[in-house]
């Protein structure tokens, strides 16, 4: 790893989801990445706090934001408090720091806490600059007190931050690759991307599938586009203690027995093809059920078309978000994980899973081949035939299921926090340069 530990400030832009996504995952890991790395690490939240409120009260208000408080609503168009916000949004904006002393009990909320040396707030800062590049088709500038040398943005965000260099992560080109499986205004997409291609200090991605996928649509990208790949945050070690303690759990609180159940988790969005998993699972000839665990996302009618009848039928149990805790026993003592995405950045449930020495069915496209290497059974994601064999052949083969936890610890250790770190440091390193 290179000798450079620069200050660096990381958005919170995901953080601040009370239900957390992949994105607010990616960046928690990142700060304890940074810590590991000696970093001072800076957040930079856009949370709807009061302005003015100082002392423990802007602590108070900090974490009353944190916990889901719902941002204002839209003022008319034109309305004097419309012409205010409209001007302000067009100014640089510069954020407050958030004392954390102590007078808030943290805990309620420690598992959606990055690691962290300072907070900033810039009230409804995203909101802003979504809106101020819509209108201006320019970034938004952000100020702070002696700026770290890097601000980190953990997603294609219309934002820079002024005195340090800016690198961007695209994750992957799913609004473009995949239009038809997202919500997105695609127009705005591409001419945010081609925008941060352009003006980008440095470009950060997490995958050689994602990094094709971006050159591929904005080759002058190429020369600044950094694949760090991402790491994971490992509870504890996939020990014979800790897979007896998560089937005590599993047992206690969802009446599952170990390697009772298959397990899929994520958001029920298109690209995670759930409605080819379910389809393809009702067919296959298992006898244990299918835990979904998951929020509906969107586009999702599709997809879930047949959830109501696999649960009737007893071969699907579905479950909301649950606690991190939760989610890391429910892995463990799965029979294996089924996640035949059909296109990921990463793919960070395949790599969680393998951790604990859980089997993997996965799909063969892009990312998740370079995730899972040889340690998953592999299918053709838009194939029901395909994954409906796959799944059989991981339920009735005991031999495949022990080949994939004895290649698993190797494939692991490629994004292990040590290797991401080295690859972090060189990102900055070129780009502090």
């Amino acid at each position: 790893m290179s000798d450079i530990h620069p200050s660096v400030v990381v958005d919170g832009y995901n953080l601040a989801m009370p239900k957390g996504t992949g994105v607010a995952t990616y960046a928690r890991t990142l700060t304890q990445c940074l810590r590991n790395m000696g970093c001072e690490t800076g957040i930079l939240y856009g949370l709807e706090m009061p302005r003015h409120a100082s002392g423990n009260l802007m602590e108070v208000e900090f974490f009353n934001s944190l916990d889901g408080v719902k941002p204002r609503r839209r003022s008319p168009v034109l309305s004097p408090r419309w012409c205010v916000e409209t001007w302000e949004m067009l100014q640089v904006q510069r954020g407050q720091p958030v004392p954390i002393t102590g007078a808030v009990e943290p805990r309620g909320v420690a598992d959606r806490l990055p690691s962290f040396d300072k907070i900033w707030n810039v009230p409804g800062l995203y909101r802003k600059a979504a809106r101020h590049f819509r209108l201006t088709g320019k970034l938004m500038s952000v100020r702070l007190p002696a700026p770290p040398q890097i601000m980190h943005w953990t997603y294609p965000l219309p934002i820079k931050l002024e005195g340090a260099k800016n690198i961007y992560t695209i994750h992957d080109l799913v609004p473009l690759r995949l239009p038809y499986t997202t919500l997105d205004d695609k127009a705005y997409h591409h001419r945010l991307l081609k925008k941060l291609v352009a003006q980008a200090d440095g470009l950060c991605t997490v995958s050689e599938s994602s990094k094709a996928d971006i050159i591929s649509f904005f080759p002058e990208a190429a020369g600044r586009t950094h694949n760090t790949y991402q790491s994971f945050h490992q509870d504890g070690e996939a020990s014979e203690e800790a897979a007896e303690l998560a089937a005590r759990k599993v047992k206690a609180l969802f009446g599952l027995k170990k390697e009772g159940y298959y397990l899929f988790f994520g958001s029920l969005e298109p690209k995670k093809n759930l409605g080819r998993l379910l389809e393809s699972f009702l067919v296959a000839d298992v006898t244990v059920p299918l835990v979904i665990v998951g929020a509906m996302a969107w586009k999702s009618d599709a997809e879930l078309r047949f959830i109501e009848r696999g649960v009737e039928a007893g071969k699907v149990i579905k479950l909301d978000y649950l606690s991190r805790d939760l989610l890391t026993a429910l892995t463990r003592t799965a029979k294996g994980l089924l996640f035949p995405s059909i296109c990921e950045g990463f793919g960070l449930p395949v790599l969680e899973a393998l951790a604990v020495d859980t089997p993997v069915l996965t799909s063969g496209e892009g990312a998740l081949k370079e995730v899972a290497g040889d340690a998953a059974v592999f299918v053709d994601p838009y194939d029901t035939a395909s994954i409906a064999a796959g799944i059989e052949k991981l339920d009735r083969d005991e031999t495949i299921r022990a080949d994939i936890r004895r290649m698993a610890p190797m494939q692991v250790r490629k994004y292990d926090m040590r290797s991401y770190e080295e690859r972090l440091g060189a990102l900055y390193s070129a780009c502090v340069r």
